[in-house]
């Protein structure tokens, strides 16, 4: 398993749709952790030329995450949400974008994935079809899987998955896993404790709300192969994170589940397009992103924060403005003096 040549059992959330670079991922992985590299919202060429930049700058193992493409949205209800955002459009200084339905160039994105394997392919939204799963692990990739629920987990591994990577209900950004019912959110202790007592043969990495070495050492003790962090890298001077964003991580406003910027839910920082929308946005990605993404693009411009998708954990607060490297190699520190702290409060008879 590639997590046994890594010196930190670290790992960096793929971070798509923005703060995800090459020079981030390539940072965690040189300190001794596993980079990862987004592909959402990219084509096969674009993530093409990323992956190269990434391989000029560390000789390490890293990631790629792919998006696993769902059905069609409700045409009609995204309509009548187009409707009904229109005017906070027209406020940031946008128009409505295209409600369209794709695929996220998926076809093109195994292709050369198989074709010109990585370590590690990772995959959200979905779990990929054997056969896709198959054909990577054929040209030496790891693959694995998100999940968000025990019922996933077990799916995945039935599936052939190399690793879950479990991921909790805290987690900042999009929920990874095939549902996207935010009712049937877990928590990521007890996620890891579920899966642990089904005693699934596939080795586990856990994700969401992790911000501190103790959070790390916690999940290192339920049997998690590592902790995947993503919040507490967005602040870093490697992230390409929008300076409205930076500037949100630095408030106290509390973390909302919601579907209104994207279609599919993910958590991010109250703002009033999050509160005025959630309770009317339609289950409908892509289609919902492609059409809230002209306004998001303006206010990022013109640091609207009420505008844009704020994406970030429950921790958020805890996030540290560091460069990515020193803070994989710190969060370790504190990870092994918590675990040392625990060992010496309750010594072995």
């Amino acid at each position: 398993m590639i997590l046994d040549s890594c010196d930190i059992p670290v790992v960096l959330a793929p971070l798509a749709g923005g703060p995800s670079t090459p020079e981030l991922a390539a940072a965690v992985s040189n300190a001794g952790g596993l980079g990862f590299l987004a592909a959402g919202y990219l084509s096969a060429a674009e993530l093409a030329a990323r992956r190269a930049r990434l391989a000029e700058l560390t000789s390490r193992a890293f990631g790629v995450n792919v998006f696993v493409p769902g059905p069609p949205g409700d045409a009609a209800r995204v309509r009548q949400f187009a409707a009904e955002i229109k005017p906070d459009v027209s406020g940031a200084g946008a128009g409505l974008g295209e409600a369209r339905h794709d695929d996220d160039d998926w076809d093109a994105k195994i292709e050369y994935l198989t074709a010109d394997p990585v370590k590690v392919v990772s995959f959200t939204f979905g779990i990929p079809g054997a056969d896709v799963i198959a054909g990577l692990r054929a040209r030496g990739s790891e693959v694995w899987v998100t999940v968000t629920s025990l019922d996933e987990a077990r799916r995945a591994a039935a599936a052939g998955a190399d690793l879950l990577v479990a991921q909790g209900y805290e987690a900042g950004g999009h929920r990874g896993g095939t549902s996207d019912a935010p009712e049937e959110a877990v928590g990521l202790l007890a996620l890891l404790q579920l899966i642990s007592a089904a005693r699934l043969a596939t080795p586990v990495v856990a994700a969401g709300g992790i911000a501190t070495g103790s959070a790390i050492a916690a999940v290192l003790c339920l049997g998690a192969r590592a902790a995947a962090l993503g919040t507490a890298f967005l602040d870093c001077p490697e992230a390409a994170t929008a300076l409205v964003q930076r500037s949100a991580l630095h408030g106290a406003a509390p973390t909302r589940l919601t579907r209104a910027f994207s279609g599919r839910t993910a958590r991010g920082i109250e703002n009033g397009f999050l509160r005025a929308h959630s309770g009317s946005a339609p289950a409908a990605y892509p289609e919902v992103h492609h059409l809230t993404s002209p306004m998001r693009k303006a206010a990022r411009q013109a640091g609207l924060a009420d505008y844009v998708n704020l994406w970030a954990g429950q921790a958020y607060p805890l996030t540290a403005t560091v460069p990515a490297a020193d803070l994989v190699r710190d969060l370790w520190q504190q990870a092994q003096a918590a675990l040392g702290r625990v060992a010496s409060a309750f010594p072995s008879a």
